[in-house]
């Protein structure tokens, strides 16, 4: 999206001046006259003020599922491609979408193929959709390319927001936790750090330890906040910037002893549902498995995804690379095997999907039935340690007078 300036005059003949946001210089000439300017200079803005900043996705995953469920449903119906992308610009309450499909709608007009017209935007639509409306108007069923389309993206969607229901709440209380820690720490502990001075009896290990804790954070918690931030900052650097640290990061959530299975189950559903999706369509099984490494969002999977790859190229099979790692359980490579064999992998790795999907709603019931007492367990153990420092010397003291 781009800002234009532009000079024209109005239906009544005054001088105007202003800018106006659009895609490109023709659809700025587009929403003038609209706007019953005829105009006579238009150029781009260039100036830094000027820019639009967008941090993340400009458009929402939940804006993107129902795009994609609404442009099948029209296809199917007969709609053309023209009509619906028009009707979906419209319709949609997503701003950057509405403005790239207005633009979209215009290529389209002029002749560019509508999966073109879309790899102009990776920012708002994926490579796997891209290249399954590619396959699909390739193929001549771009209908059930996009029924498919949308469906897997539901799955996607529902699978993510599953497993971020589940991790969100053991964070949301360990930050409530911390935030109680250090409440007490700020407030209670320093009022009876000055009772206990008066007295010359000698305080318990853990109350030395509180107190000492309390101490720390009331003088030096920006040091604290400068540590804290420096370590994040490092991480997230790391993170993006080394590959074997990325790497083994991963690994290591993937090995955890609760959310580690949940996570791997969820990236093996992603991985077979999107392979599965691709192959369906016609993509072919090369460039698919280059589109899953990227979507499955996982260097530890996506090496094997890419090993599986090179195996394809050397003419060896998908299932061997897979069965020699770790984290691909050996139903995945058994089934896998069978659909090499039988001819009907897309099949074989819609069924994965639908067995690991389901063993993620279930290991997401069962951790939601888990999480809250044992969080709730955590609290008390250190709320209660905390008071439990304070209460011991106090007894002491009471028993000396």
């Amino acid at each position: 999206m781009a800002i234009y300036k532009y000079i024209g005059r109005s239906r009544e003949g005054k001088l105007k001046r202003g800018t106006v946001d659009a895609i490109n210089k023709t659809q700025a000439i587009k929403k003038l006259r609209e706007m019953d300017i005829s105009p006579r200079e238009i150029t781009e803005a260039t100036g830094l003020l000027n820019k639009e900043v967008t941090i993340g996705n400009p458009v929402k995953q939940q804006d993107f599922v129902i795009y994609c469920r609404q442009f099948a449903t029209l296809i199917r119906a007969g709609v053309s491609i023209v009509d619906s992308t028009k009707i979906l610009a419209k319709q949609t309450e997503s701003k950057a979408l509405k403005k790239v499909l207005t633009a979209i709608e215009e290529d389209i007009r002029g002749g560019i193929p509508f999966s073109d017209a879309a790899g102009k935007y990776p920012k708002i639509f994926p490579q796997i959709f891209v290249n399954m409306v590619r396959a699909g108007e390739a193929t001549g069923n771009l209908d059930e390319t996009l029924d498919r389309l949308a469906g897997y993206l539901e799955k996607q969607y529902d699978l993510k927001k599953k497993v971020q229901s589940t991790m969100a709440y053991p964070i949301t209380l360990l930050i409530v936790i911390i935030a109680v820690v250090i409440f007490l720490m700020v407030t209670i502990i320093p009022s009876f750090s000055e009772m206990f001075a008066q007295f010359d009896s000698e305080l318990p290990s853990i109350t030395k330890f509180m107190l000492g804790v309390s101490t720390v954070v009331q003088k030096y918690w920006w040091f604290v906040l400068l540590i804290v931030i420096a370590i994040i900052a490092t991480f997230s650097f790391f993170m993006k910037s080394n590959k074997v640290f990325q790497y083994s990061v991963h690994v290591a959530i993937l090995k955890m002893p609760i959310f580690g299975k949940l996570l791997q189950k969820s990236a093996i559903a992603r991985f077979s549902r999107t392979l599965s999706s691709l192959f369906s369509s016609s993509v072919p099984i090369l460039q698919a498995l280059t589109i899953v490494e990227k979507v499955v969002n996982n260097p530890v999977i996506g090496k094997v995804v890419l090993e599986a790859r090179d195996s394809l190229e050397t003419g060896s099979k998908l299932s061997e690379p897979l069965e020699k790692s770790w984290v691909i359980p050996p139903l995945v490579t058994q089934m896998v095997a069978i659909g090499e064999e039988t001819g009907s992998l897309d099949f074989m790795l819609a069924k994965i999907a639908d067995f690991y999907e389901a063993e993620v709603d279930r290991s997401v019931d069962t951790l939601k039935s888990l999480i809250e007492p044992i969080m709730i367990v955590l609290l008390a153990v250190v709320v209660g340690t905390i008071i439990m420092s304070i209460m011991v010397p106090m007894f002491t003291i009471y028993q000396q007078i």
